[in-house]
């Protein structure tokens, strides 16, 4: 049959058009047996939230043939059902696209444990609701207590059906409310005679098996235990009472026996009641990669339904399965062990079972013991050595190493030593040999090999294969038993090397990763890091999809274990969807998995802890699956991308933050500059040309004059002023260019001093040039600016008949130009932030006007465009010096 899978063009358009709310609430009406009332209640509730102006949608309701309960759809949206053709006939299913698109209040789907048809995109209908959940969509929805996956063995116990629809009982427990649809079972009995349930056929067959009394009782009183523990179990988190037994952590085995899953169930039940923690450890042996067909299939199971129970999984490594166990409880805590009874068949000589040397490795932990109804079946013993393949080479490092034993005993042999240090040798040869060749049974043929030899050519008679002592029969055995296990106890040893160095090789990997993620800048270099270190890991193509900033997925990047090959495969519109809905989501898609199976590459969300930063995929459809440990090892790798890539978005958002925060600083000192220090020469500008236009006849020239020469002073300073602004405002944005070429340092002093402020009069300024052909790279106009702000600072902070001296001189391949002053000199407090924008020092001449800060800025500005440093130091013997570097210009 063709599959069926939803359309990525109306998956794409739903998710783009989805609006973003807070996530749904779920209510479950919780029943113990069909026929008690769960769907007409749940339709009974939705009238009334109808009646207080809900806008309520029918999205699935079972077509029961109950005519009270059909009536109820009277008055209430339903939605259309799904149609999919599966083995020739039509399937109604739930159609979770057209809900989403009509993004209801409230909808009502009937059935949490259905299984949905092949095709769609979930595999059973409590996924479909996990995500109308999360698009903001409230749900109502019915269950019985047979189908909550702890709960499904006893219920198999009491009633014998194995009931195959089950849901985690994670969405149980996390649901809004819960309400318990209870019906006396004389009643619900009279029900089904009266065929308000089942037709008639269906319901007699109904009351001789499922519908008995007893268990009915029995379902009926589960159902009302497993509500009170909930609701237990809600009141602890909300804080209304203690949480008890808050140490206990129980432990579990996953394995591919039948019985595993009734012991992870029992085990999660035990993990409810105690309110602990819950690890089930998988111990990875050399037969694991053996493991095919059915005991594969199990294990897969097991292990996904550890996962959807609630269990945190580990694995490691080890022959010894009991010895693993015990060492995983003792170093993590584990107070309680859940291990089952096997009811495989016992060999001739089999050790002791998994209980018993359990008990012996941890006497002092409480071990549960789950007894196993399931029918017997086979397994391969314990220690049972990999599929014997016959290689020539391993068969000739055998050889070989019985050739140079049997060498090397002919030496001894001549030299008259005692058959007992030859012995010696072919031991020492088998563990060689056991040690260079491949596999178990390489070993074995060597010890045997190493008896037949030893008797040709070291017993009497020699030669032969046959020996004269009595006493020689017993020898060979001994010597058999000794290399045989020499050779098993080399080959063990060197399993456990080789799984302790893939094990540490893995470790490694993800150490790597968190390293080369602490050093790696910038998102995109993040995520190549990543790539990186997932292929080097799983030795698979993989995919990754960056978020961009509004929220969509990005150009998809293929890395490949090997050489590139085509990704075309790997980019299809259908493998974005399921990349998308993954974005969208927060959930795992794609192969192996219950959404979007049919995809050839799983997707997992590299999330932060708000947010999704990319998607990840890995290539499925050339290789097996993940076994255990490597999807532990991607989770956690990814675990740290998303990190690393939050740490990034909020650096970034932190330096954007400080970026505004100075520039609403700088627009403060701005304005409060402006505010303030503006104000003085404005108001003398315009007090002494009120003055000059009221009282101009009765002024003397010099009283006019005076006016005159304050009016020019104070809008010169607003002209400085302005033209500094600017000038820094051009330097900081990158705005201004600057046209560097050999310049006189003598030329530039000569320019600036005839720009000075006038009150240079007052001062005694001479320039100090050894040579006077010196020459610097720069952009003269720029320097002649910082020269000349420099020495006007200089006046303004100097007292009248101070001395300044502007000076320049080779240092290496630079010149230093220095402007010096014998005035009071800058506080030490003030060098540090003498040259920040906005900062003025204290003190200066009484009536001298305050600045706004921005010369010495701008003097920075042009010396570091020019590739120099400006500093500031004490003069000697008093005063201050401000010196700054230039790249130094050979005479051509």
């Amino acid at each position: 049959m063709e599959e069926q899978r939803p359309s990525p063009d109306a998956l794409l358009k739903q998710i783009e058009t989805d609006p973003a709310r807070l996530p749904g609430r779920l209510k479950i009406f919780f029943g113990y047996a069909a026929g008690v009332g769960k769907t007409y209640a749940m339709l009974d509730a939705a009238h009334q939230m109808k009646r207080d102006g809900a806008d309520v949608v029918a999205g699935y309701i079972e077509p029961h043939t109950r005519p009270e309960t059909l009536h109820l759809l009277d008055g209430l949206e339903q939605l259309p059902p799904r149609l999919t053709g599966y083995q020739g006939i039509q399937l109604r299913e739930f159609d979770l696209d057209g809900a989403l698109a009509r993004h209801p209040q409230l909808i009502l789907v009937d059935e949490l444990a259905h299984t949905n048809a092949p095709g769609s995109r979930h595999r059973k209908r409590y996924q479909d609701i996990e995500e109308l959940l999360r698009a903001g969509i409230d749900v109502y929805t019915t269950v019985n207590v047979q189908h909550l996956e702890s709960l499904n063995d006893l219920v198999s116990s009491i009633t014998g059906v194995v009931v195959s629809e089950r849901v985690p009982d994670g969405i149980f427990d996390a649901a809004a409310q819960v309400e318990v649809v209870d019906l006396e079972p004389d009643e619900l009995m009279q029900r089904l005679q009266q065929g308000k349930i089942y037709r008639e056929e269906q319901a007699q067959q109904a009351l001789h098996h499922f519908f008995t009394r007893k268990n009915l009782d029995a379902l009926r009183e589960l159902a009302l235990r497993r509500t009170a523990d909930r609701l237990g179990r809600t009141a602890e988190k909300s804080g209304e009472r203690a949480v008890a037994d808050a140490g206990e952590h129980i432990l579990i085995c996953l394995s591919s026996a039948p019985s595993n899953a009734k012991v992870i169930r029992t085990a999660a039940r035990m993990a409810e009641a105690f309110h602990s923690g819950f690890t089930a450890l998988f111990v990875q042996t050399p037969r694991t990669s053996e493991l095919k067909g059915d005991n594969l299939r199990r294990l897969r199971q097991n292990l996904k339904l550890a996962e959807d129970l609630g269990a945190r999984v580990a694995t490691v490594y080890g022959d010894d399965i009991a010895a693993q166990i015990a060492e995983y409880a003792r170093i993590s805590g584990v107070s309680k062990i859940v291990v089952g009874r096997t009811n495989n068949k016992r060999r001739f000589f089999a050790g002791k079972n998994l209980i018993d040397r359990l008990t012996e490795y941890a006497p002092h932990m409480e071990v549960y013991v789950i007894p196993d109804s399931q029918p017997r079946f086979a397994t391969a013993p314990r220690g049972k050595a990999p599929v014997f393949r016959f290689s020539p080479l391993e068969l000739g490092k055998c050889f070989a190493a019985i050739a140079l034993s049997t060498l090397i005993g002919g030496v001894f042999y001549a030299a008259g030593f005692r058959e007992a240090n030859i012995i010696t040798v072919y031991i020492l040869g088998v563990l060689f040999s056991s040690v260079w060749a491949r596999g178990r049974a390489y070993g074995a043929i060597a010890s045997l090999l190493s008896v037949v030899v030893f008797n040709f050519f070291f017993t009497e008679p020699r030669f032969t294969l046959h020996a004269y002592d009595a006493s020689y029969p017993m020898t060979f055995l001994v010597m058999l038993i000794a290399s045989f296990i020499t050779s098993t106890l080399a080959g063990r040893v060197k399993t456990q090397a080789e799984q302790a160095a893939q094990k540490a090789y893995r470790t490694e990997v993800l150490l790597q990763t968190s390293q080369k993620l602490q050093k790696a800048e910038g998102a995109d270099a993040i995520l190549l890091e990543t790539a990186r270190q997932m292929v080097k890991l799983l030795g698979r193509t993989v995919l990754f999809y960056p978020v961009g900033a509004d929220d969509g997925l990005g150009q998809a990047q293929v890395y490949f274990p090997g050489e590139p090959e085509p990704a075309e495969a790997y980019l299809t519109e259908e493998e974005r969807a399921v990349a998308e809905w993954v974005r969208r989501n927060n959930k795992h898609a794609g192969a192996t998995t219950g959404t979007l199976p049919g995809s050839r590459c799983l997707y997992l969300a590299v999330r932060g802890t708000a947010r999704v930063f990319a998607v990840a995929g890995v290539a499925m459809d050339r290789q097996p699956d993940l076994d255990s440990f490597e999807r532990n090892l991607l989770i956690a790798m990814l675990g740290e991308c998303g990190l690393a890539l939050e740490k990034d978005a909020l650096g970034k958002e932190k330096q954007a933050a400080e970026m505004q925060m100075q520039q609403e600083t700088l627009r403060a000192n701005l304005l409060r500059a402006i505010s303030h220090d503006l104000r003085t020469p404005l108001t003398s500008i315009s007090g002494s040309a009120g003055i000059l236009m009221a009282s101009a006849d009765r002024l003397t020239p010099e009283k006019r004059r005076q006016l005159y020469t304050d009016i020019y002073d104070d809008a010169m300073w607003l002209v400085d002023l302005v033209e500094n602004l600017l000038s820094v405002t051009r330097i900081e944005n990158g705005t201004m260019d600057i046209h560097v070429e050999p310049e006189l340092v003598d030329e530039v002093f000569r320019e600036a001093l005839g720009h000075l402020d006038r009150h240079a009069a007052d001062h005694v300024i001479t320039c100090a040039l050894a040579d006077d052909l010196l020459l610097a790279r720069m952009d003269a106009r720029l320097i002649v600016q910082v020269v000349i702000n420099l020495v006007n600072n200089a006046i303004k902070y100097t007292p009248v008949g101070s001395h300044i001296t502007l000076s320049a001189e080779k240092q290496g391949g630079m010149v230093s130009v220095r402007v010096a002053d014998d005035g009071p000199g800058v506080p030490d407090g003030a060098k540090p932030r003498l040259f920040d924008m906005f900062y003025t020092a204290a003190g200066g001449k009484g009536d001298s006007r305050r600045g706004l800060g921005l010369g010495l800025a701008l003097c920075r500005s042009i010396v570091q465009a020019h590739g120099g440093e400006i500093t500031v130091t004490d003069n000697t013997p008093r005063g201050a010096a401000f010196s700054f570097t230039l790249e130094q210009a050979e005479v051509s």
